[in-house]
């Protein structure tokens, strides 16, 4: 796949995560019950003391996540690559974390914060494929010696 293809499938989940945090950062200061499949658990895992770090909403922290992703797209060369990558790393990460939360602290699931997570792990997959992908071009193109 191109550099091309994987940044373009990356600005996709990037704005469609970017869409899911701005929503659950709206719920957060809107003081409403989110809008949920899963009976109660979005709103258990919303209004619960995980739901804030530091005293930021992880929401607002999910939405500069997905916003320094796509901004990272838009930085050319290996430093854009390395950048997004270390960004949904992390990204994946914290999502694993959180999961963890709602599973073993929460005992509810939020199905909002499962699709990010969804969306941060193929973000995490696709921008390592793009730092691998350019390493195996830049071996392939090196002269032989």
């Amino acid at each position: 796949m191109s550099d091309r293809a994987l940044r373009g499938a990356m600005a996709v989940i990037g704005l469609i995560g970017l869409g899911v945090a701005a929503y659950l950062t709206y719920v957060h200061y809107a003081g409403v019950t989110p809008v949920c499949a899963v009976a109660h658990g979005c709103e258990k895992v919303q209004t619960s003391h995980w739901a804030k770090l530091a005293g930021v909403p992880v929401a607002v922290l999910g939405l500069l996540g997905y916003a320094a992703i796509l901004a990272s797209l838009a930085v050319p060369g290996e430093r854009g690559r390395l950048v997004g990558a270390a960004l949904a790393l992390v990204g994946f990460g914290f999502s694993g974390y959180l999961t963890y939360l709602e599973v073993v602290e929460i005992d509810a699931i939020c199905a909002w914060c499962v699709i990010s997570a969804v969306l941060m792990t193929a973000l995490a997959v696709l921008a390592v494929a793009r730092v691998l992908g350019n390493s195996m071009e830049t071996i392939q193109e090196a002269p032989a010696q």
